[in-house]
Parts: C-alpha cells; structure tokens; sequence
C-alpha cells in the first residue's frame, strides 16, 4: 500500500477512534441512569431498557475496535 492509501486509512482509523469514544460516552451516561435507578425500577421495562440500551453499545465499541484493528491490518500490509 502506498502513503496515501496508509494516509487514507490513518485518518479512517482516527474517526474510528472519535466514534468509539463516543460510544463509550454514551454508554456510560446510560449506565449511570440505570445505576441511578432504585432497585425496584431497575427490573421494569424503563431499566430493561437501558440494560438492552448498554448491552447494544457494549457491542458497537467492540465492533468499532474490530474495525480499527481491520484497518490498522490493512496499513501495515
């Protein structure tokens, strides 16, 4: 791979890496609603919500961290 294409795929690997902070952000808030929430409410449909809510982000981070180490792959190649 060329420096361009390396360049290209730095600059993927950057947004990546904002995009995943983000998820965790996110996923952190929601974690601080639920743990928040009294311990009867937490196993209502409002907390099983927010459960399933991080469960899903949870994912998404590793996903994000998949692809970057897809990407970080592809530059060393």
């Amino acid at each position: 791979m060329n420096k361009q294409g390396r360049d290209k795929l730095e600059n993927l690997v950057s947004k990546m890496q904002e995009i995943q902070d983000e998820i965790v952000n996110i996923k952190d808030e929601e974690q601080e609603k639920y743990d928040n929430l009294p311990e009867g409410l937490q196993s209502s449909e409002k907390g099983q919500s927010l459960e399933e809510a991080i469960s899903n982000l949870e994912e998404a981070e590793s996903s994000a961290s998949e692809v970057m180490n897809c990407l970080e792959n592809a530059m060393g190649n």
